[in-house]
């Protein structure tokens, strides 16, 4: 006879907590991907690129943060009033926005690398409080996003909406402190 554990319901299992919890597949996702920049941007050597195309991308990465801050702000605007298909619409635009700015910044710093910045003083001060917190809580944002989006796609607003709370305010930042860092480092180049 095989000897068998008994099942204690209490204790689930860890193939049963993440199904349950998509939060952790989603949190073991923005790590790698976390990982993944960390090395990139400060271990990788940079690649050359031919022609100067690359140094448009920070602009474009500026414009794609943006446009999602626009339309984070649209969607909120939208399901405060009721309007769910508007607020959808915004609200995937907003991620589109961000798959763009991801892919571009990968595409930047696989050519250019890390980017110093240069500005001494307070303004020093400022800037690095400000990518601090933009790292940050761009690492806690990606987790939240897509379980926002996961209960949004099953039709499970009451988590969607407890979530959300935290994703909008946390997204929106991380949107709009992408745009004042490309300004800091435009102005003080």
């Amino acid at each position: 006879m095989i000897f068998a554990w008994p099942a204690v319901s209490f204790m689930p299992m860890p193939t049963q907590a993440i199904t349950r919890n998509p939060l952790s597949w989603f949190f073991l996702l923005g790590l790698l991907v976390s990982g993944f920049l960390i090395w990139l941007i400060y271990y990788k050597p940079a690649a050359t690129a031919e022609g100067d195309w690359v140094t448009y991308l920070p602009a474009a990465n500026s414009c794609f943060n943006a446009l999602c801050a626009c339309c984070l702000t649209a969607g909120f605007v939208n399901i405060k009033r009721g309007n769910r298909e508007r607020h959808m619409r915004c609200m995937l635009a907003a991620l589109g926005f961000s798959v763009l700015f991801l892919v571009s910044y990968i595409v930047y710093h696989h050519f250019h690398g890390d980017t110093a910045f240069p500005g001494q003083g307070p303004i020093r001060l400022l800037y690095f409080f400000i990518l601090i917190s933009h790292i940050v809580l761009s690492i806690v944002a990606l987790p939240l996003v897509f379980t926002t989006l996961y209960y949004a796609a099953r039709g499970q607003f009451g988590p969607h909406k407890k979530i959300a709370r935290f994703t909008f305010p946390i997204w929106l930042y991380v949107s709009v402190t992408g745009v004042l860092v490309f300004f800091f480092l435009r102005a003080y180049a």
